[in-house]
């Protein structure tokens, strides 16, 4: 397997920016079989995760990556978790909001997809 953390590095970045300034552009991350948990309640299939995400009540977000943690999830497909917690600033609010999110990416035709994805905001 590559280098996971190169990987999951170029991955992070390209997903947030897109979140961030085209959410509709993530769709080719997500495939049939992909399912989104967010904030508990779970949604499968690119078409509903697209729904749920371009349709979130915010005009604006920036996400801002604290810690990035990636390995193997798999010892036949060189799959992997990756794991990330940071801030996300809604419409410009001055007090950012904690939030963790894990991916599991899959590999294939040589890029990776997003087969599992949660996503929670940390209320503490």
């Amino acid at each position: 397997m590559s280098d996971i953390n190169a990987i999951a590095k170029q991955f992070t970045d390209f997903y947030y920016s897109t979140f961030d300034t085209n959410r509709a552009g993530l769709q080719p991350l997500y495939r049939d079989t992909s399912m989104l948990t967010w904030e508990g309640t779970p949604i499968q299939g690119t078409s509903s995760i697209l729904e749920k995400i371009t349709t979130l009540p915010f005009a604006t977000v920036q996400h801002k990556v604290t810690t990035l943690d990636a390995q193997p999830s798999s010892g036949s497909v060189a799959s992997l978790l990756v794991s990330i917690t940071g801030l996300l600033v809604v419409d410009g609010s001055e007090n950012p909001l904690q939030f963790s999110q894990i991916f599991q990416l899959y590999p294939e035709n040589g890029s990776y997809y997003i087969f599992n994805d949660i996503f929670r905001l940390n209320y503490g």
